[in-house]
């Protein structure tokens, strides 16, 4: 497997790399975002471990211009930042997971194995539609009545998740742990991007597609 590591502290960065090629992984390393973005955009990697805090743009925008890019390796953030927020902020931009430091080398290992997993089994339809409302799930580009529809990262992976299971109801905590890998309480994250995406979807639209079932959750549906 191909890791593309990009951690600026040389001691860190030697640290890791040595444990994951100890465990037969083959390790590129980047000291900051312009070394990381060239390497990125030549070769292909089955992860990209990433740090936020380097030099030149932050692991955050990194990570919104690989997704930009229509790169859909997977990405996990591997950093002390360690905040809810913080890891709202790594979700949001595209990662796919998030480890604090300091770490176990077991759970990094458990984490890029199931990241691996989730990569290589997740087959998704390459077109997905309800109503007059369409998703290329290859180019992630999104139209209803022709018209395309600009989202964000996080935006378009809850429509995805919702489209791809017509008629399901999903409650806040099963949007957050599929979407943003984790669980969390006390924050109206989920409900900020359900309504940010109605704006988008719905309010300039008919018939309605996102309904809410008080007390359960959110469906897509073409009934009202």
């Amino acid at each position: 497997m191909k890791i593309l590591l990009v951690e600026d502290d040389p001691k860190i960065s030697s640290f890791v790399k040595i444990g994951l090629e100890d465990n037969d992984y083959d390790v590129s390393v980047a000291y900051d975002s312009a070394m990381a973005e060239k390497i990125v955009f030549k070769k292909e990697f089955d992860i990209i471990i990433l740090d936020v805090i380097i030099p030149g743009i932050n692991g955050l925008e990194l990570c919104k211009k690989i997704r930009n890019a229509n790169i859909k390796t997977p990405v996990l953030m591997l950093t002390s930042l360690d905040t809810i927020e913080d890891k709202i902020a790594g979700f949001d931009c595209g990662a796919d997971d998030y480890l604090v430091k300091p770490f176990s080398f077991k759970e990094l290992f458990a984490r890029i194995k199931a990241l691996d997993r989730r990569h290589t089994e997740t087959i998704i339809a390459p077109a997905l539609k309800i109503a007059d409302l369409e998703i290329d799930t290859i180019s992630k580009k999104v139209k209803r009545k022709n018209k395309e529809i600009k989202l964000t990262a996080k935006e378009y992976s809850i429509l995805e998740l919702l489209i791809s299971n017509k008629g399901k109801v999903f409650d806040r905590i099963e949007i957050a742990e599929k979407i943003w890998g984790f669980s969390f309480k006390g924050t109206n994250v989920i409900d900020v991007h359900i309504n940010s995406l109605r704006n988008k979807i719905d309010k300039d639209f008919s018939p309605k597609l996102i309904h809410t079932l008080v007390g359960f959750g959110y469906v897509l549906k073409d009934e009202e």
